[in-house]
């Protein structure tokens, strides 16, 4: 009997054995090897001399800091509430039954698929102060065209819209599975009692989803702590909104990878792993109170 707990035992564990190493290999030894990096003085040329707090010391009085976690939180504070409010808008809509639904659900998850190389270049042309196209359309409309991302009051925002019209699809999935497995009965006990279509929203569809929501919610404040490759794409350093668009991530990128300043960049990441950490507790905290299962 122990002999076969123990062979179902080591067939698990080999079972398991590539993926534990893997993540071991590629996720916690860097970890702590970037957490070794941070109190050090680390350069170009891989030599190191161990100094301390000395980097996070250098981060307190760092104004490109403090800057890069305004517009970090201020990108959070806007994408993440904009973009699960359409993005569950969406799933609702494409949840009912409409003539092309397959054709439509295909459209919106596009953007889920597409390099966010691309789809920041066909924006950077939309976004054209001199022939892009939002620019014509307003122009329709009286207004005057604008550099949107030139000038360092509309850079961030302009790349927030980006941001959301790009996530729509990924949450929608998840949202239009969270859906899909809401009981018929619920809504049509609802219609008996009189109930129409904004109160069964409300009473049933937002508490029952709310699991769905939640780890949307979760995910996209994790991404969004994280967002580089649309900033740097559309906004680059000779860019006059450079400073006002900097996100967390991207000043992690200047140290390293232009400045070769590789220790205080390693203490950067260690900050934003804090920030994301402390958020995502926060939010778990919350999932008793907000989270009906």
């Amino acid at each position: 009997m122990r002999k076969d707990k123990f062979q179902n035992s080591m067939w698990a564990y080999l079972m398991i054995a590539p993926l534990v190493l893997g993540i071991g290999i590629f996720y916690i030894f860097p970890f702590f090897q970037n957490l070794y990096f941070s109190l050090t003085n680390l350069g170009a040329f891989g030599q190191f001399k161990f100094i301390g707090f000395k980097n996070y010391e250098k981060l307190i009085y760092d104004p490109k800091m403090y800057q890069a976690l305004k517009n970090t939180f201020v990108y959070v504070l806007f994408s993440v509430p904009l973009g699960v409010t359409c993005s569950t808008l969406v799933a609702t809509m494409l949840n009912s039954k409409i003539k092309g639904l397959t054709i439509y659900r295909v459209l919106y998850f596009l953007p889920a698929v597409t390099m966010p190389t691309a789809i920041a270049m066909v924006w950077r042309w939309m976004y054209n102060k001199e022939f892009g196209i939002l620019n014509q359309f307003l122009s329709n409309f009286g207004f005057e065209p604008r550099a949107w991302l030139s000038d360092p009051q509309t850079a961030l925002y302009a790349v927030i819209v980006v941001a959301i019209w790009s996530n729509i699809g990924y949450n929608m999935v998840i949202l239009l599975a969270g859906l899909q497995g809401i009981p018929k009965m619920y809504y049509e006990a609802a219609k008996i009692d009189g109930a129409g279509p904004v109160t069964c929203f409300f009473k049933i569809t937002l508490p029952l989803l709310s699991p769905s929501l939640f780890f949307v919610t979760v995910m996209s404040f994790i991404n969004s702590f994280q967002i580089f490759d649309l900033v740097f794409m559309m906004v680059n350093r000779t860019n006059p909104a450079f400073e006002s668009s900097m996100t967390i991530v991207y000043f992690f990128y200047t140290n390293a990878f232009q400045m070769s300043e590789r220790g205080y960049a390693a203490a950067i990441a260690v900050v934003l792993f804090i920030i994301i950490m402390a958020f995502t507790w926060i939010q778990l905290k919350l999932q008793k109170k907000l989270v009906n299962y």
